[in-house]
């Protein structure tokens, strides 16, 4: 079998000095300027079919050219949909490298488990290939500080799946909060609620024919399949997922750091655990974390077995300022004054819930209408991996001092730990041997 590494390093021969050579700017001369891009969709359960609504959404600048997936019945399921969906069939593969070698995929879409995200990112980047990367964009500080060197390097694009930095009326608000609506804003406060079932106690099995175990496992050290795993629970096992704060966090805290004008904050501390349930997962159900600034907050607070819900929301912000206050989730937004009346709203139409695992709306076709016109005309990204990677990197913070029991002291020009050795040894993942991802 063909490792990862040396894959990359032949590829690496014919494709890096081109990704060197082609910007944003220079990329419409590339496919033309009437012609569309030609994405490949990577990682087919669930989030997949939002990519791939939203490029149907966006049918007259893309097309599907290949799906992939390590599993054969999603793949099969996920290619049918595709013929369904958009008038032509898309080459199916098992394997992304074969994806990455291909002369008809331009841009690839990336909504894989967790510990793939960063790695596979990397190799497309190398590979020439534009990217569109759900949250979060690695599994681990350390992998994230590797895909934005790599962004940096490559000089291809690559869009973080934080959506809502695409959505009109939050530009809009957080606009208006830039432009002194609430004063100076200094208190931002998110919240994540689900009733998710217990994902109970996984059994050894043997691996199911349809799925190829080594190649989903991929850059993560081999374990035996358990029928506890796949496709789904994965989130909360510490070797692939991210827990819930990752999972969902992220598009509230980064909708926070972005109204309240911050980046990577001085400390952080976080508190929880699991305690709806006694099963196989690694990670909280009830999670409350702070992140302190110099002169401002930001709080998440994540219940993903408890759907008791917050001003009657499942998810959202509210952003505290010396003269009022926002809330703003995806179903728009309100506005009070000091005293907490409300003097103003806009909603729209129709919003997702939290509970809603794909997430096809209107935010998500914006995002990829961004990410086109990105890669054909050369403008600005709404969430570029650098941008992207502060959220995630402050959530996987969180994720170290809830594992630490002790609130951590950051670097905030690059969110190294300070001060605490044993914390900053899970700045970092082991790799399976012949997968380590680099630069």
């Amino acid at each position: 079998m063909v490792t990862r590494r040396e894959f990359l390093d032949a590829l690496a021969v014919g494709t890096a000095g081109l990704a060197l050579r082609t910007s944003a700017k220079s990329y419409a001369q590339i496919v033309g300027s009437n012609e569309r891009v030609n994405f490949a969709i990577i990682g087919l359960h669930g989030r997949a079919y939002a990519h791939l609504s939203s490029l149907k959404a966006n049918r007259s600048l893309a097309r599907v050219s290949r799906v992939c997936d390590v599993d054969s019945n999603i793949l099969d399921k996920f290619s049918e949909a595709t013929t369904k969906e958009l008038g032509e069939a898309a080459k199916s593969e098992k394997d992304f490298r074969r994806v990455l070698e291909s002369k008809d995929v331009d841009a690839i879409t990336i909504a894989t488990p967790d510990h793939w995200h960063a790695p596979m990112a990397i190799a497309a980047l190398q590979a020439g290939k534009h990217v569109y990367l759900e949250k979060p964009c690695s599994h681990n500080p350390a992998e994230g500080e590797m895909l934005v060197q790599a962004q940096r390097k490559y000089g291809k694009l690559v869009q973080m799946g934080t959506q809502q930095r695409s959505s009109p009326h939050t530009i809009e608000i957080v606009g208006k909060i830039h432009s002194g609506l609430i004063g100076r804003p200094y208190l931002a406060k998110s919240w994540y609620v689900n009733t998710r079932k217990s994902i109970g106690t996984g059994r050894e099995v043997p691996v199911p024919r349809e799925l190829d175990w080594d190649l989903w496992q991929g850059p993560a050290p081999r374990r035996s399949y358990r029928d506890n795993v796949h496709p789904y629970n994965w989130h909360f096992f510490k070797i692939w997922g991210t827990g819930e704060a990752l999972n969902n966090g992220t598009h509230e805290v980064d909708v926070c750091r972005w109204a309240l004008g911050v980046d990577l904050p001085r400390r952080v501390n976080a508190t929880g655990g699991r305690y709806q349930f006694k099963d196989d997962q690694q990670f909280y159900d009830t999670l409350a974390v702070n992140f302190e600034y110099d002169d401002s907050m930001i709080s998440w607070e994540g219940r993903s077995c408890e759907g008791m819900k917050l001003y009657d929301r499942g998810r959202g912000s509210t952003i505290l300022g010396t003269a009022g206050t926002v809330l703003v989730d995806r179903g728009g937004y309100e506005i009070y004054d000091l005293k907490g009346n409300k003097t103003s709203e806009f909603k729209v139409e129709k919003a997702s819930s939290s509970a809603d695992l794909i997430g096809r709306d209107s935010m998500t076709d914006a995002h990829f209408a961004n990410f086109l016109a990105a890669m054909r005309k050369g403008e600005k990204l709404n969430a570029p991996i650098a941008d992207g990677n502060i959220a995630v990197t402050m959530l996987q913070l969180s994720n170290v001092a809830w594992e630490v029991h002790r609130e951590l002291n950051l670097d905030t020009k690059n969110g190294h730990i300070q001060g605490d050795v044993e914390a900053m040894k899970l700045w970092a993942r082991e790799y399976e041997t012949g997968w380590e991802p680099h630069v």
